[in-house]
């Protein structure tokens, strides 16, 4: 199937053909037929699978043709847990829309107030939101979405555990009975079931193999002893030619700050990436990763939720994050748009339930990977789940590779570095950002004072 058999409206299809863009992605195969005849969506699909133009071609197929909208009447809304994933939506927008006279306004914290008032004052076709600061134009009747057609909640999972259930729930009351909802969530729970059973009506279940980014990504764990040869591992790492554009996952704010210092002295061109900072210099940080000035990004979850950067090569987990889907979603940026990538973990003894749980969810086991000089000197111990007397491949043979290190299923010496460990000595007070304090999220924009 090609993009030309969909009954997409023929500017969209120039649009698509002049970005190179000629056979649709499964969940763009699956959700826009459906999509186009006006059927409620309800699609599983993880990040670099296309969903961004599976609900936006036919939402811009929808309303291409139709009149001026009223100012400040969006009648397509997309709501996006954070800055970079709005941005990101938006792009997209202007990308598949190039040929139609539509005006598209991004509302998301970060963004002076002034600014987007001025927007919205003007007519408006396409809005993409976050919903912090959304809610706050509503409630200042700076926004009138009783004319969306297409209300669209893209990564609705995390934008449930940032805290935004009210919101999201407030924004769909205050939009058309009528409209037309599409729900694109990487997980289903039953928290994500009771919000499509209030939201949408009679949907098109749409699902994609949740393991499908997991599957054409490498991914290779390092155990370490603690967190210096964690930071040995990564400077390893990171002197290698293999390893091009790369993205190294840290807990906090403060971790990434500093990682990227410390990489930066060691002659790495380096750069933060975390929700303290404001959205220029994050714009412009993202901008100097696309043309090469930075190589090495160290971010933290919620600030790196939605890049889009083709040209990545490899992703380093230097802390495991909380959650399985996490995981999925961090090495989902390198391997973008089919492409294979090499996913790296450092992982320590307490971080063994964490990487069981990472496991079981993407059903493959990352093989254990050396760096010679640089191999773990403590016992990592037994896997949770996993058979105590079960030795590893090697083990009992003389010097043989992982040999008296129970859970090492193939120690190998390579070229490669790992994972990180629990043991992350943090400043105390520290805290993760992707932890689950709604008020410590950078993209809850109401906690406290709006951005």
């Amino acid at each position: 199937m090609t993009f030309s058999e969909l009954e997409l409206h023929p500017q969209v299809i120039r649009a698509l053909e002049l970005a190179g863009y000629t056979e649709p992605s499964p969940v763009q195969a699956a959700a826009i037929p459906p999509a186009l005849a006006g059927r409620d969506i309800l699609a599983t699909a993880e990040t670099g699978t296309g969903k961004t133009a599976a609900f936006m071609l036919p939402s811009l197929t929808r309303i291409a043709d139709k009149g001026r909208s009223m100012p400040g009447a969006p009648r397509v809304l997309v709501l996006a847990p954070t800055r970079e994933l709005a941005r990101q939506v938006t792009d997209a927008v202007r990308k598949y829309g190039k040929f139609l006279r539509l005006n598209t306004v991004d509302v998301v914290g970060g963004m002076p107030y002034r600014d987007q008032i001025r927007l919205l004052s003007r007519p408006v076709d396409v809005v993409v939101a976050t919903p912090g600061r959304l809610i706050d134009h509503v409630e200042r009747e700076r926004i009138d979405l009783s004319q969306v057609e297409v209300l669209i909640l893209d990564e609705a999972d995390r934008m449930l555990d940032m805290g935004f259930l009210d919101d999201v729930q407030a924004i769909a009351g205050a939009c058309s009975p009528d409209r037309q909802t599409m729900l694109f969530t990487a997980t289903l729970d039953r928290r994500m079931t009771a919000l499509a059973q209030r939201l949408l009506n009679n949907p098109e279940r749409v699902a994609v193999e949740r393991t499908a980014t997991a599957a054409r990504i490498e991914q290779r764990l390092h155990l370490t002893d603690d967190l210096s040869h964690k930071r040995k591992l990564l400077h390893h790492w990171a002197s290698l030619p293999e390893v091009g554009k790369a993205i190294v996952f840290a807990a906090t704010k403060r971790d990434a700050d500093t990682l990227a210092e410390e990489l930066n002295e060691a002659g790495h061109a380096a750069a933060a990436l975390h929700g303290d900072m404001a959205q220029g210099a994050r714009n412009r940080t993202l901008q100097r990763l696309r043309t090469g000035q930075v190589r090495l990004l160290v971010a933290t979850d919620v600030a790196a939720r939605g890049i889009d950067v083709r040209d990545i090569s490899h992703v380093i987990n230097f802390d495991l994050p909380r959650s399985a889907e996490d995981y999925v979603h961090r090495i989902g940026r390198t391997g973008r748009a089919g492409a294979t990538g090499v996913a790296i973990s450092f992982a320590a003894r307490s971080d063994r339930e964490t990487l069981a749980r990472i496991e079981r969810y993407t059903g493959a086991s990352m093989e254990v990977h050396v760096v010679p000089g640089l191999e773990p000197q403590r016992p990592f111990g037994t896997a949770p789940g996993r058979p105590s007397g079960r030795g590893p491949r090697g083990a009992g043979r003389p010097n043989g590779a992982g040999a008296g290190k129970p859970w090492v299923r193939s120690a190998r010496p390579a070229n490669d570095g790992g994972r990180p460990d629990r043991e992350r000595g943090r400043p105390a007070g520290a805290r993760s950002e992707g932890g689950r304090d709604r008020h410590h999220y950078e993209g809850r924009e109401r906690a406290g004072a709006r951005k």
